[in-house]
């Protein structure tokens, strides 16, 4: 998965001679519908993940908010995952494994379930918002807890699958965003927006691991090779103040990485992204760039989108807060035509909404409601 020479991580290329002829003869729904931009696989394990609502906001009509949190586990994982886990099933292996904040767990869990394979989920003992936890659970994972973050759960599933011999002793396929092969899942995303609205002036993504926003990008760049668009929107990546190593990377302040991210948003809460030279190149061939935001501003995007009716985790906030942060700095217009990535349910993280006491009014008879109703 990585480049002999430069050790960075493999990309993968799609024979757009194929693809050009079907783009205009698609049909179906969801990530499958375009198929000829995939994998060729004879057995695909899906449960109808794609399609997702781009939702235009009443505040900012120019910004429509594309919401991932309609897929069949909650968040866009499940875009990769049902490419991932039909390789899994075509390489004949016994199970998958991830490293995880959440959820990737909940999304291979689900997955591998449906694939009839075994799922083991590393996780960060402690960091892991309780909705994903619960769904890994449910969908009959093995729970493993580690010490540390993310990174350091990560570190504990690459170093053993991928160590030498590792693949065959142990039979199980890695699924985090290191695998190229899922990150073609997630490029979907950029052709549904183009199949809806066209291409959009900016896309703003949520940047933990970076494997996101390279995959969006990739999808872009695929159309335009395929003469379908001719121009690719600028990428945003939108990190939160405690947890931004690419916008440290970004402004040259040293190595896309840092110790101890801390933020509310946890499915961002990562301080060495594993694909940070993908979404260096994903933000810098677009001409975009990096931006922070704090937990208060994320908090409040979050409130922002709940009273549009659109409710998302924190980390999915980010983006909206981004947006709003490019706007205040004249980076983006209101003119400008704008996606934000909501990148999963806000049921998957509850713990924020609920965490200040929720205002509440007490009644014991029909009269006291009729009372209030009409003040």
């Amino acid at each position: 998965m990585r480049c002999p020479r430069c050790g960075e991580l493999l990309d993968t290329l799609v024979d757009t001679g194929k693809a050009h002829i079907r783009w205009g003869g698609l049909h179906g729904r969801g990530v499958w519908r375009y198929r000829d931009l995939l994998p060729g696989l004879n057995h695909v394990v899906t449960m109808g993940e794609g399609s997702t609502p781009l939702i235009r906001l009443r505040e900012y009509p120019n910004a429509y908010v594309k919401f991932e949190g309609a897929n069949p586990t909650g968040s866009f994982k499940d875009r990769g995952m049902t490419v991932g886990a039909s390789l899994a099933v075509s390489l004949g292996v016994r199970g998958v494994v991830v490293a995880s904040t959440g959820n990737t767990a909940a999304s291979a869990a689900a997955y591998s379930a449906r694939a009839g394979l075994e799922c083991v989920v590393v996780l960060p003992k402690g960091n892991v918002a309780r909705g994903k936890l619960a769904q890994s659970v449910l969908h009959g994972a093995r729970i493993v807890e580690v010490p540390g973050t993310f990174d350091n759960a990560l570190e504990y599933v690459l170093d053993t699958v991928l160590s030498d011999g590792a693949v065959n002793d142990i039979n199980y396929y890695p699924l985090n965003s290191i695998n190229p092969w899922r990150l073609e899942g997630q490029k979907t995303i950029a052709f549904e927006i183009i199949e809806e609205i066209g291409v959009p002036d900016f896309v703003f993504v949520p940047v933990g691991n970076g494997g996101n926003i390279y995959a969006i990008w990739k999808g872009f760049r695929e159309l335009l090779e395929l003469g379908v668009i001719d121009r690719v929107p600028r990428m945003i990546g939108v990190q939160a103040e405690g947890a931004a190593p690419m916008v440290r990377y970004w402004r040259g302040l040293g190595e896309a990485r840092i110790d101890n991210p801390r933020t509310v948003a946890s499915a961002i809460r990562i301080g060495k992204p594993v694909n940070w030279f993908r979404a260096y190149r994903a933000v810098k061939y677009s001409n975009g760039l990096f931006l922070e935001v704090s937990d208060e501003e994320i908090i409040r995007a979050q409130g922002m989108l709940g009273r549009e009716g659109v409710g998302v985790e924190p980390a999915s906030a980010a983006s909206l807060a981004g947006y709003l942060r490019a706007l205040k700095e004249g980076i983006v217009d209101v003119n400008d035509r704008v996606v934000l990535i909501a990148t999963g349910h806000a049921l998957k993280d509850p713990d924020i909404l609920v965490r200040d006491n929720v205002q509440s009014i007490t009644i014991s008879s029909l009269e006291e409601l009729r009372r209030l109703l009409k003040t």
